[in-house]
């Protein structure tokens, strides 16, 4: 596993010893980044369930200004941390540990936007475990993404998102071997007569 582009491409992160995390592959994260392109550059980026932080990692290195990087597990911020330093010198990230799955609302992050909110938040859960619209509508409902944002769902191509959760619509949808990458946009509230 490496990075695939900008100041650390080609260098390597740390995998799990345990199959309890499962990075996205080079391939897709390349892709990912790829779709989403300059909007990365000086943009504020949340990494929901980080795992090995390879996403948020790659993001650093081409050029986000920012990273929080979340996680149940303090295995996952240990070894984030351990990729940060193999990759990055002085990177602009900070690691919440939360439990995405239990928890019934964003609190925890709402009090991170603070500092402004995300212009762009990956979300890569366990596959086919029913998370990922539930943490969607979640995050929408928290209401963390910077006007333009985007949110990316890294999920088992089989899984069926929903074309909208309340104001977050699909924009794009792209299917890479048993990975499916689903593109969410804010949508303007519409105006009353």
């Amino acid at each position: 596993m490496r990075i695939t582009g900008g100041s650390a491409r080609g260098r390597k992160l740390t995998s799990p010893r345990s199959d309890r995390i499962r990075p996205t592959c080079d391939r897709v994260r390349e892709a990912l980044f790829n779709i989403v392109g300059q909007r990365i550059v000086g943009s504020r980026v949340l990494d929901l369930f980080a795992g090995t932080g390879a996403i948020g990692v790659e993001a650093l290195s081409r050029g986000a200004a920012s990273v929080l990087f979340v996680d149940q597990s303090p295995a996952a911020g240990r070894l984030i941390e351990t990729n940060l330093r193999a990759c990055l010198v002085q990177p602009r990230a900070a690691f919440l540990a939360l439990n995405l799955a239990t928890i019934p609302h964003l609190h925890a992050l709402q009090a991170a936007v603070a500092a402004g909110r995300f212009d762009l938040a990956i979300m890569d859960p366990p596959y086919q475990k029913n998370l990922a619209q539930r943490v969607l509508a979640m995050v929408e409902e928290a209401d963390i993404l910077a006007e333009g944002g985007l949110m990316v769902v890294e999920e088992h191509r089989s899984v069926a998102l929903p074309e909208a959760v309340a104001s977050l619509a699909l924009i794009d949808h792209r299917r890479y071997g048993e990975t499916g990458l689903w593109f969410y946009a804010p949508q303007p509230a519409a105006h009353q007569p």
